[in-house]
């Protein structure tokens, strides 16, 4: 008796849903690398605005380097869901803190759902796992 395994084809990715995908993911790439190399080399503004929201001084380059870690883990194709996970959870700890202090939380949650769809449209993977 033999077994036969039938796998179901992965959808088909259009060629518009993974530039959509890549365009939306370098832009979120862009803008949290931004922040956190401004983070690690403690850019004046930086410092200010992170001062004004509670953060110590030197708790800004550990952050800008967890930050970056999380950066490279969403930009290699074989981590990038964990990369993804781990950008949600800072970008949650980012709203967290934004409504601690009463600044707008918006931004930090648009950005979560856009690391998001980002990997989505890039990945048909991750498309066929979440049907």
């Amino acid at each position: 008796m033999t077994t036969t395994t039938i796998q179901a084809p992965l959808p088909v990715r259009s060629k518009g849903s993974l530039w959509t995908g890549r365009i939306i993911t370098w832009i979120c790439v862009l803008f949290l690398l931004f922040d956190a190399l401004t983070k690690i080399i403690k850019e004046h503004h930086t410092v200010e605005a992170s001062a004004k929201m509670g953060w110590p001084v030197n708790t800004l380059q550990p952050l800008g380097f967890v930050l970056l870690l999380c950066i490279i883990l969403y930009v290699i194709p074989r981590t990038a869901v964990l990369g993804a996970i781990l950008l949600t959870a800072w970008l949650g700890g980012a709203t967290a803190v934004d409504v601690m202090v009463g600044f707008p939380f918006f931004f930090p949650v648009i950005f979560a759902v856009l690391v998001w769809l980002g990997l989505w449209l890039r990945h048909a993977h991750l498309r066929r796992a979440l049907r």
